[in-house]
Formats: C-alpha cells, sequence, structure tokens
C-alpha cells in the first residue's frame, strides 16, 4: 500500500474506514468511506456478524473504487467499560553511578503493562505520569539520570477482554490484519488538541452516537480517561419516549428542531407530528423538545464533571474543554457546557491536520476519531521503519569478483580474497569512523 495508512473506526452509529498518507501540506485522505453501524452497542461490538455486513461492503467500495489493497488497519475501541487507575512501580538499582537509560524505563513500561487486573479485564494503555529519582520528585524523563532507586507514577487504561477479542474478531473475520487496537479518546484528542492546549491542560470530549468520551491533558502527558454511556443516541430515545414519535422523526426533531438550551428555545414555534394509525396529528413545541434535550445533556456533563473533578486536574485546565465528535453539533451546546461548568469552550474538528484538498465530508468533528487512529497509524508506522535494523554492507564474498574456480589452488587464491575482502571491509569502517572523529574535531 505505499506509504498507506489505514484505519477503521467501529462506532456505535457509523463504520469509517479511512485510507490516506501525509505529505507536506498534512495527511491527505485517499479514500473515505463512512456506513451506518449494526452489531456495536455503546461502543462495544456485540454482534460480530452485523458488523461484518456494515464493515464489508465498505470495504469493497474502498477497494474497488481507489484501486487500493487494505491490509494492515489500526482499529479504535472504546465502551462503556473503559475506566483508569493509577499505579506505581519501584525498583532498586545495584549500580546507582549507572546512567538510566531508555531501555530501563521501556522495561518498567513493560512490566506495569503486565500486571494484574480483575478477572476479564485487559490493560490497554500505558502512560507513565512522572518519576522518583532518589530525592528527585516528581521528573518527567528520568533517562540519563542516576540513583539508587527509580519509582514510576502511571495511569492504566483499562477495557474489557471481550470487547477487545470481538474487534479483534471482526477485523480478522474482513480478511484485515490488525497492526493495533488504539483507545478512541486517545485518538480523538490527536486530532482535535493544539500543541498549547495539550500543554496548558485540556478536557477533550467526544460526544458519539453510543458514549461520550472524556480525555485530559496536562503538561503534554494524558492524565485521566473515562467513557460516560450517554451521546447522541441517548438524546433521540429520549425524544421518541416523551414526544411518542417513531426513531426515526425523534432523531429528524433533534437535528432540525433540537437545542440543548431551553432558556434560548422560542416560545411560539411548534413542530408537527403526523398522526400514526387512528392517532391524529399534534404539534410538540420547541421548548418541550429543548427541555427533554436539557435534561440529558445535564446528566452528561454532571457525568464529566464527576470524572474531571477525581482527576485530580479540575484547576488545572487552562485551555478548557474541546468538544468534538458528531454530537457536538447539537444546537446551543457550546454555550450551555460554559454556563454549567465555567470553563471556556471550543469546538473542534481534525481539519488543521488535513490537506487544502481534503473533501468536505471528511473535515467535520465526527471524524475526529478516524483521522486520530490514522494520525498514530503513521507515527507507529514511521517508529518502526526507524528502528528497523540497517541493511549490511556488501562484502567481497558477496561479489561476483571471477568466474568459479575449478582447481584447488584457485578455490584456495579465491579463499583468501574473501578473508581480505571481510577485513578491509572492517577496517574501512573503521577508517571511516576515526576520519569522522576527526573531522568532528578540526
Amino acid at each position: 500500500m505505499n506509504n498507506y495508512i489505514a484505519a477503521i473506526d467501529l462506532g456505535t452509529t457509523k463504520v469509517v474506514t479511512l485510507v490516506g498518507e501525509k505529505t507536506e501540506s498534512g495527511f491527505k485522505i485517499i479514500a473515505y468511506m463512512e456506513v451506518p453501524s449494526k452489531g456495536v452497542m455503546r461502543g462495544e461490538v456485540v454482534n460480530i456478524q452485523n458488523v461484518l455486513d456494515s464493515l464489508l461492503p465498505a470495504l469493497a467500495e474502498v477497494r474497488r473504487s481507489q484501486s487500493i489493497e487494505i491490509k494492515d488497519v489500526f482499529v479504535g475501541i472504546a465502551g462503556q467499560n473503559i475506566k483508569c487507575m493509577s499505579q506505581r512501580l519501584s525498583r532498586n538499582r545495584s549500580k546507582s553511578d549507572d546512567l538510566i537509560m531508555d531501555d530501563e524505563i521501556e522495561e518498567m513500561i513493560k512490566e506495569m503493562a503486565n500486571s494484574r487486573v480483575p478477572a476479564g479485564e485487559k490493560i490497554l494503555h500505558v502512560i507513565p505520569q512522572a518519576y522518583n529519582v532518589d530525592d528527585h520528585i516528581g521528573v518527567e524523563n528520568a533517562s540519563g539520570m542516576t540513583g539508587t532507586r527509580i519509582e514510576g507514577d502511571y495511569k492504566l487504561f483499562i477495557g474489557k477482554i471481550n470487547s477487545v477479542e470481538h474487534s479483534k474478531l471482526v477485523i480478522n473475520r474482513a480478511g484485515l490484519n490488525l497492526k493495533e487496537l488504539i483507545l478512541e479518546p486517545v485518538a480523538s484528542a490527536k486530532a482535535v488538541l493544539t500543541e498549547d492546549e495539550m500543554e496548558l491542560g485540556a478536557a477533550m470530549i467526544d460526544m458519539g452516537g453510543g458514549t461520550t468520551d472524556l480525555l485530559i491533558y496536562h503538561n503534554n502527558i494524558i492524565r485521566h480517561t473515562a467513557v460516560i454511556p450517554f451521546g447522541g443516541n441517548s438524546i433521540t430515545e429520549d425524544l421518541r419516549h416523551g414526544c411518542s414519535v417513531s426513531l426515526k422523526n425523534a432523531e429528524q426533531m433533534k437535528i432540525q428542531y433540537g437545542s440543548c438550551y431551553s432558556e434560548f428555545a422560542p416560545e411560539n414555534k411548534t413542530v408537527v407530528i403526523p398522526g400514526i394509525g387512528e392517532l391524529e396529528k399534534r404539534e410538540v413545541s420547541f421548548k418541550f423538545i429543548a427541555r427533554i434535550i436539557e435534561a440529558r445533556v445535564e446528566e452528561i456533563i454532571e457525568a464529566i464533571m464527576y470524572e474531571i473533578e477525581n482527576s485530580g486536574y479540575m484547576d488545572k485546565l487552562g485551555a478548557g474543554i474541546v468538544l468534538t465528535g458528531g454530537g457536538s453539533q447539537l444546537t446551543n451546546l457550546k454555550q450551555f457546557i460554559q454556563s454549567k461548568t465555567g470553563y471556556s469552550v471550543r469546538i473542534a474538528s481534525p481539519v488543521n491536520h488535513l490537506s487544502h484538498d481534503t473533501p468536505q465530508e471528511v473535515c467535520k468533528p465526527s471524524s475526529s476519531t478516524a483521522i486520530g487512529l490514522l494520525m498514530i497509524g503513521h507515527d507507529k508506522m514511521k517508529n518502526i521503519a526507524q528502528s528497523a535494523p540497517e541493511e549490511e554492507p556488501v562484502l567481497f564474498e558477496d561479489l561476483e569478483i571471477a568466474a568459479p574456480a575449478t582447481s584447488k589452488e584457485e578455490k584456495n587464491k579465491k579463499k583468501s580474497i574473501r578473508k581480505t575482502g571481510r577485513f578491509l571491509g572492517g577496517v574501512s569502517h573503521i577508517l571511516g569512523d576515526i576520519f569522522d572523529t576527526t573531522n568532528n574535531e578540526a
């Protein structure tokens, strides 16, 4: 696939398949396909076949229309059971004068990734928070320091094993190779947060169809995450029951006439609801619709504020709240959250990371997770390529320097040439290092 990266967002309301590449002007989207989702409930795959029924036609259309063979993919994972836990790991160092190296830090992270968690759960991500090296407390990067004891504070992001396995099964049965499962709030934040926001402190809220995801950044480090099991679908269900309408009409009412701030809803406007069967048509006021929506949104915001308070970063969100996801398009949502939380609020889309020729259908808040998966996938593939071992230099013995030897004397002569080649190859490498050193000193 050349330098293309493929990402799949298995959402509650939609499945997004995305293929793109990094260019000088940003990420160029080669293929984008969005289809209604089936088989996903509150961010978790519950019916594998139903998800495949949504995903497979989308994959086939991408391959047909763009002549792209999709094989390796990065996939998002969320769900209402995602939780965040703090842990500490301590190590005594036998050689206190030795520098703490990156390998030692990585070993500690791997050990944390293998920490014991309750049955049925799995650690999805390990995020280092700070290190204590002897008397030095709260060090962000311990690499290069010395000490007799090192302690690491970590955030463990934990999910259900069943959710992980179901996502893997979907990708495998679609004939794809799963490169990595990535927590969706992490992906969304990657796509919409600026460098200043990650440094000053920001709470990213991704309001999707089945869930509302929260991720808190401070000093460029992920500090907390949570998944609230309510989203845009919950609002639609409330309207369906409150107004006694079909699910289709409830969704239409929410999008076209809904507002989450009843104070701003007009008093004298109504929506005519067509009669069903023997029921006569009736009118529902904009004010009544807004009150239903406001009640559910207020519940979601209260849950978000509870998580922010428990994170310990309530007074450290200098950049306020960054709102994204399809639910962020709800009328007056920005003003409502500002009034309820006291934070500044920005509605964000991933447009700043996309090339100028990106189709408008991609440049929207509901695409944030998919774009973030693409960006993280690119970074990971780049790191893999950079860490791959360099090709070994061609030795003299690998070159065809003469016709095949036929006599014992000629064979011995050829062996001698091979040995000389190995020796000269090593010497030339050493001499190269000496010349480089001399030039640097000069």
